[in-house]
């Protein structure tokens, strides 16, 4: 009996001393992690070729409300870790640049990384992408929009509200037929970008009716970079993350109020893209 007491306390302190030197090795365990990262101005051709300079991959510039834009990049390692199931979202980094307000935003790989790899989390990769976006332009400091980091990789708006894994299917069928259908609806001008991940896949960005995308401006444009709007096409499924969790998450102050007044547009946006896949 003595033995397997002693066996219980030292299980105990191991569970102990682990949670422990979890925490220590994640500072962000316990308190909130900004969604942005903002700072100075520049224009979009300067900021392209900083990123560019400090290793990233460059897929695209969009334009998501007027005298605005968002540039969407990647690297090696992101591209690794979207690669797994259910993971594609992962692989993008986004600025705003914002020539009206004279203001750049980077989404915070730690806040947008504990979102979409949730229990697959790894610190030591998004942390490097954090030090490495602040190396490449420098000067940047955490927005004031922000959500406890123990929530982020079960969060969801509110009750009965979906989760990250609540995704909307848009469309079935072979995967590389899933692809070209993306490349030719409409003659392929609504889709910005295409980015493989793995043998079976391929994230794309798809331009939004300009209707549609009216709510960035009214919920907040400084959080812009939500869009473009991605598809993950990965097997033989097509799907998008839920629209009333994506808003969400990347307007974290976004108060009930505020919810109401782009009540249509989760349905819109999923609406839009469907089509694509008929």
């Amino acid at each position: 009996m003595r033995k397997i007491a002693r066996l219980m306390v030292s299980i105990m302190l191991m569970t102990i001393l682990s949670t422990e030197l979890l925490a220590n090795e994640n500072p962000y365990h316990g308190k909130k992690a900004s969604a942005y990262l903002v700072g100075d101005y520049m224009n979009v051709d300067a900021a392209k070729a900083k990123l560019i300079a400090g290793g990233y991959e460059v897929l695209g510039v969009y334009a998501p409300v007027k005298k605005g834009a968002t540039i969407v990049f990647t690297d090696a390692a992101l591209k690794k870790e979207a690669a797994k199931p259910n993971r594609s979202h992962v692989a993008l980094l986004r600025m705003f640049v914002d020539e009206r307000e004279k203001t750049i935003s980077v989404t915070n790989p730690i806040y947008f990384g504990k979102a979409f790899m949730q229990e697959e989390f790894n610190y030591d990769v998004f942390a490097h992408e954090l030090s490495q976006i602040n190396k490449t332009l420098g000067g940047l400091e955490e927005s004031a929009d922000a959500l406890n980091f123990d929530d982020l990789g079960e969060y969801h708006f509110m009750i009965n509200m979906p989760y990250y894994s609540d995704v909307v299917e848009i469309g079935d069928g072979v995967h590389e037929e899933l692809l070209s259908k993306a490349r030719d609806y409409k003659k392929g001008k609504l889709l910005l970008f295409e980015l493989k991940l793995s043998k079976n896949s391929t994230i794309v960005a798809y331009d939004l009716s300009k209707r549609t995308k009216k709510f960035v401006e009214k919920i907040g444009r400084e959080n812009a970079s939500v869009l473009p709007y991605c598809v993950s096409i990965e097997g033989e499924k097509a799907t998008i993350m839920d629209a009333k969790y994506y808003l969400a998450i990347a307007y974290p102050s976004l108060s009930m109020a505020q919810f109401t007044t782009i009540a249509t547009v989760p349905g819109a946006i999923s609406k839009e893209l469907a089509q694509t896949f008929r």
